[in-house]
Order: C-alpha cells, then sequence, then structure tokens
C-alpha cells in the first residue's frame, strides 16, 4: 500500500480487500468466535482508553468514511479488536508460541514472541510515545498526516519497543478488514455495513429456491449468523456490542 493507495477510493479498497477475505482473512476471528459459541464465559475486554483513541483514529483512515458509506471506527472495527485481544486469540491460544524465536525470512510468516494483544499494546504504547515526543499525538494529526505515519509503519522504518512497525500495520490492517467484513456476531460490521457494500447476503443456510433460476438480480437483506439462528431454530444469538 502507497501513499495513493491509501488515499484513494474506497471501491479499489474492497477490491483488494476481498481478495484477502477469500483467501481466509477471517479465518482467525472465526477461531475465536467459534470458542465464544462454544463457551459460555463473559465476553472479555481488553483495550484501554488510550488505545480505543488510537484504532479508532487509525482505522478510520485504513477504511474511511464517504458520503454513502460508513468508514471501519462507525462500523465498530474497534470494538471487533477488542473482543479479538480479550479472547482465545488475543491471548495467543490458538498460536504457537514456545519459540525460539528467532529473526525469519518473509515466508516464515509472524517470528515474535508476543502474542496479539501483547503486540497491539506494546506496539501503540511506543506510537503513542514516539508521536507525544514528537509534539502531535497521532489522534489530533490531519488526515495528510495520519496516512504519512501509517505509511511509515508500513515500510517497517520505526521500531516499537522492539517490534518492526510493518509487524504491527500487517495486523492493524489485517484486523481492520476482519472487523469491517466479519459477521455482526464477532463484534464489527455494525448494520451489516460492509456487507451492504458489497452486496454479500450474508449467512444464509441454502438457496433451495434459487437453485434452478439463474442469470436473475439477486437482492436480499443480507442475514447474519444471529439472525439466521433465530430464524432456524428460534435461538437468539445476541451480537457483540
Amino acid at each position: 500500500m502507497n501513499e495513493n493507495q491509501l488515499s484513494g477510493s474506497r471501491r479499489d479498497f474492497v477490491r483488494s480487500a476481498l481478495i484477502t477475505i477469500s483467501t481466509g482473512t477471517i479465518s482467525t476471528a472465526g477461531a475465536a468466535a467459534r470458542d465464544r459459541a462454544h463457551t459460555p464465559e463473559k465476553e472479555q475486554r481488553f483495550l484501554n482508553d488510550s488505545e480505543k483513541e488510537f484504532l479508532w483514529a487509525a482505522v478510520d483512515r485504513l477504511i474511511p468514511p464517504d458520503e454513502r458509506w460508513a468508514g471501519a471506527a462507525e462500523a465498530g472495527v474497534v470494538n471487533f479488536i477488542d473482543l479479538q485481544m480479550g479472547g482465545a486469540w488475543g491471548r495467543g491460544d490458538l498460536l504457537y508460541m514456545h519459540g525460539p524465536f528467532r529473526q525469519g525470512s518473509w515466508t516464515q510468516g509472524y517470528q515474535l514472541e508476543y502474542t496479539p494483544a501483547e503486540l497491539f499494546r506494546r506496539s501503540i504504547l511506543a506510537i503513542n510515545r514516539q508521536c507525544a515526543a514528537q509534539g502531535t499525538p497521532f489522534t489530533q494529526m490531519s488526515h495528510t498526516e495520519k496516512d504519512a505515519f501509517l505509511i511509515t509503519l508500513e515500510k517497517g522504518e520505526l521500531d516499537l519497543d522492539g517490534i518492526p512497525s510493518n509487524i504491527f500495520f500487517d495486523q492493524l490492517l489485517d484486523q481492520t478488514v476482519q472487523g469491517f467484513f466479519s459477521d455482526p456476531i464477532y463484534g464489527g460490521n455494525k448494520n451489516k455495513v460492509g456487507w451492504r457494500m458489497i452486496g454479500f447476503p450474508g449467512a444464509y443456510a441454502n438457496y433451495f429456491d434459487l437453485v434452478d433460476k439463474h442469470g436473475i438480480d439477486f437482492r436480499r437483506e443480507p442475514l447474519s449468523i444471529g439472525e439466521q439462528a433465530l430464524a432456524e431454530f428460534g435461538m437468539p444469538m445476541k451480537e457483540s456490542k
């Protein structure tokens, strides 16, 4: 992602985001959600106020609002990230965390000793500290300044207390995309804005009434997992707020 891409059209972003989703980008969200679905435990929150403020400002530049659609912040992406960091995935329950931890090549994937939650907390604290030292907190920067700073993170030009900034940026972008397009039951995609924007019908269990119809314009209100459970089994599933 370069500066032009970061400030470019939503259509270009959505096209690239859908490619990511099609290759399994929401797998971690799904795994964490399955853990919550089968374990009747209270949802765990993780983020403090300063972390939420930074993330609200950051995700709102990664998927900004336009004249028709809400951006990532308004769509509840920060809430989605909060639940992810407070759950099994954020704790590293779904990751191999026993080391050894050494500098690897880009083909080896994530090689740090920190859980996702630790990575976010350590990185955001370092970012807030660096921005404050330079005189302007990230949340108070202009849109142009925020975009330029995010590009600096993406290029790996900053050390975030031992975490390469590009590693944090990749995780931040991935969580933003997941939160914007995943089922609302996971805490993001408020009012199913991500699905409405791309015309995704949601979690329909079958299309028996349409199997013999071809070339029709398929338009249907998006259906979430919670709505499907209520419709099929009379079991309301509370969406994360």
